[in-house]
């Protein structure tokens, strides 16, 4: 049995650490906020600590998400904003990437937001309201070398959004797409790459730049919202 419900039910997937767990904690203040994540345990360890709830999906799974999309909507009977947060990182040369991670990358960080999204719409659209925050990245704006995988998967992401977006402003669903530069997250560790943090973002500056979206009115879209900290210039 729910509790309370409060103000937005908001579902952030990639939620069980870095930015998507940073955006929770903030955006939990004042709504009811669903975590998504294929990590079961750290998952039940957050709630524990955070009263953060959460349902357990891998977002490249049709069926997972489907069936986490519907577990959510029944529990609490909406979804009113989407942030689609999961990401994982490449970088090297192209020829010295492996074919298995390329297409990882892809099916996390492009068809993982798609998936997500497709199957939240149908409610969306019938109640002629949402938001979606898709978190893009300023590799999705300019490009640098020995990253092309991966700025290829934040292109595809910002495409993806800004059709949406179009696509969606006659339903009443405003789509943002959230362009932060690097974050002094464990993203990078993830994949093996340890690098110096000294000037990269705070995670909860980011976070509260997602609030800030979220929380714009409903008669509001914001198309692009980008971060940047003055030592990376």
């Amino acid at each position: 049995m729910v509790s309370k419900i409060l103000e937005k039910i908001i579902l952030i997937s990639g939620g069980s650490d870095g930015l998507g767990l940073a955006t929770a904690k903030v955006l939990n203040k004042a709504n009811t906020v669903i975590i998504l994540s294929p990590e079961k345990e750290k998952c039940q360890e957050i709630k524990r600590y955070f009263d953060i709830d959460f349902v357990v999906a891998d977002v490249t799974k049709e069926n997972e998400v489907e069936k986490a999309i519907k577990n959510v909507i029944k529990k609490y009977g909406r979804i009113d904003t989407l942030v689609n947060n999961a990401g994982i990182w490449i970088e090297g040369k192209l020829e010295d990437n492996q074919y298995e991670r390329i297409k990882k990358v892809f099916d996390v960080n492009v068809l993982g937001a798609i998936n997500l999204a497709q199957k939240v719409l149908p409610h969306m659209k019938k109640v002629k309201r949402g938001r979606i925050v898709n978190v893009v990245s300023q590799a999705g704006l300019y490009p640098k070398a020995e990253r092309s995988v991966y700025h290829a998967s934040k292109y595809a992401l910002k495409g993806f959004t800004d059709s949406l977006a179009i696509e969606l402003a006659p339903y009443g669903i405003a789509v943002s797409g959230f362009y932060p530069d690097k974050m002094n997250t464990h993203f990078f560790a993830k994949a093996g790459d340890n690098k110096n943090m000294k000037n990269y973002i705070e995670v909860g500056e980011a976070a509260r730049a997602i609030e800030f979206i979220v929380e714009s009115s409903e008669k509001l879209n914001i198309p692009e919202l980008g971060i940047k900290n003055l030592g990376e210039y």
